[in-house]
């Protein structure tokens, strides 16, 4: 397994590509990876994708929603689990916040598994969030 990571804004991220990345972390626990449909508007209504590739092969993701002024909201951070903990997570923070705009705070709401990586990379806990969960038919 090579080392050499490509990465790259990719706006017409597959959904394919998409769904290989979240079942081969743990993200997929908590996203619609059955739902095709879905799943296609997240990639089309996103602001900026961020890939991660090793050889034309998906092995990171991350996913934002910006105004480019204020706030960065990273909706999606994805590393494949057999490449986790080679820096993939923090350089894929690091390009979409500088993609964004450093002058917006970014924001991120935690997987459970994910809660201590995060101050591990230098980002702050806030303990205000508040969330109106989505209506399912």
């Amino acid at each position: 397994m090579s080392d050499s990571i490509d990465y790259q804004i990719e706006s017409g991220l597959s959904v394919d590509d998409f769904i290989t990345v979240l079942q081969a972390s743990t993200l997929a626990e908590r996203r619609p990876v059955d739902d095709r449909e879905r799943l296609a508007k997240m990639l089309a209504n996103a602001s900026l994708i961020l890939t991660a590739r090793c050889e034309g092969r998906i092995v990171g993701v991350a996913r934002a929603l910006t105004d480019g002024a204020y706030s960065t909201y990273l909706a999606d951070l994805a590393v494949d689990a057999a490449w986790q903990g080679r820096g993939i997570g923090r350089e894929l923070i690091r390009r979409t916040h500088k993609a964004a705009g450093e002058g917006t705070s970014l924001i991120l709401l935690a997987a459970p598994k994910a809660r201590s990586y995060y101050p591990h990379i230098g980002m702050i806990p806030h303990d205000s969030c508040w969330i109106t969960p989505a209506k399912t038919n």
